[in-house]
């Protein structure tokens, strides 16, 4: 809870400090200027009242509620009351703070050369609260390594089941090695500082002793540097999709490295849909495809296939608290 409050300044956190929750279940906190405050939790949202009790929003309740300055207050406590130094996040609309929490920023956009120059001025903020869950990756290691090489492995989930936490504990298991594996040099391309969670360039999540991380770069760029740079064994990038970034992965794929990449798609049928994608299947670029589903937002289960899209294992669907992304 301490390390939850400290995001905020004093006054602020006086507010935050009337709540009783367990921060290992806190997923997020929406703050947008003039409107009850909303906390996602226990895989559900809550109205924030005065009183510090949560409860599910009633249009003719009173709830906690923040004016443009006091999240302006809040803005700069998180840049250290230099937000000019932070202008490069701040344009990419998040910042991200010690324990690697992200703070998602939307308000009034100032535009140069039709593309956004800053964030003139910021009035909702979504604090995404950072949860490592050390062991999630256990049922699918055993099906991710050969006996001299590490499969190319493509995972697939919607939006919201936790792709990224199973990809963290994927990146952090590889590079420290197991009882079953020797650990191999990781080379980790976080684009949005979502899977290390560096601050000032430093992870503040667990991603290995043997992991390289380049943070806020480009994927396509990110992996083609640290292929030259860092020789790494394994490359591993979040939420693929553009045209650079597929051809990227494919050239590293041919040098030899192998590849740990996360997609959006509901299903395999889905990532077929998409024309990229099938074609890579078709050339087998990759030989391990790891399919997240869930019956809701706190329920999941992962599936296996290999690059014939044969079933390998399952894991049965089974609660999870960590941290979906």
């Amino acid at each position: 809870m301490d390390e939850f409050l400290k995001l905020f300044p004093g006054s602020i956190r006086r507010e935050f400090e009337r709540l009783a929750f367990d921060i290992k279940e806190l997923e997020e906190v929406r703050i947008r200027v003039g409107q009850p405050v909303f906390i996602h939790y226990r895989g559900k949202e809550w109205a924030v009242c005065k009183s510090g009790e949560l409860e599910s929003y009633q249009p003719d309740h009173s709830y906690l509620s923040f004016s443009d300055s006091d999240i302006k207050k809040i803005i700069d406590y998180l840049c250290d009351f230099s937000v000019y130094s932070y202008e490069d996040e701040i344009k990419k609309g998040y910042l991200t703070v010690p324990g690697g929490h992200r703070i998602g920023l939307c308000g009034g956009a100032s535009m140069e050369g039709g593309q956004i120059k800053t964030l003139r001025y910021i009035t909702y903020l979504n604090i995404r609260i950072a949860h490592e869950v050390k062991g999630v990756a256990d049922p699918v290691m055993r099906y991710l390594f050969g006996s001299r090489h590490v499969h190319n492995t493509l995972i697939i989930s919607p939006p919201g089941l936790g792709k990224t936490t199973l990809l963290r504990d994927i990146i952090r298991q590889a590079s420290d090695g197991t009882h079953a594996n020797k650990g191999y040099k990781v080379a980790l391309v976080d684009e949005r500082s979502e899977i290390a969670g560096c601050y000032h360039a430093i992870p503040q999540n667990d991603v290995g002793i043997r992991t390289d991380v380049l943070d806020g770069s480009l994927k396509a760029e990110g992996m083609l540097m640290l292929l030259r740079s860092m020789s790494p064994q394994i490359i591993a990038v979040d939420e693929i999709g553009g045209t650079n970034d597929v051809h990227a992965l494919e050239e590293m794929i041919r040098s030899g490295c192998s590849m740990i990449a996360t997609v959006h798609a509901d299903s395999m049928e889905d990532l077929l849909k998409k024309e990229i994608f099938h074609s890579m299947m078709q050339k087998h670029f990759f030989t391990r495809f790891i399919l997240i589903t869930g019956k809701c937002r706190m329920e999941r289960q992962y599936q296996v296939y290999d690059e014939e899209l044969r079933e390998l294992y399952h894991t049965p669907f089974r609660l999870v608290t960590d941290q979906c992304s």
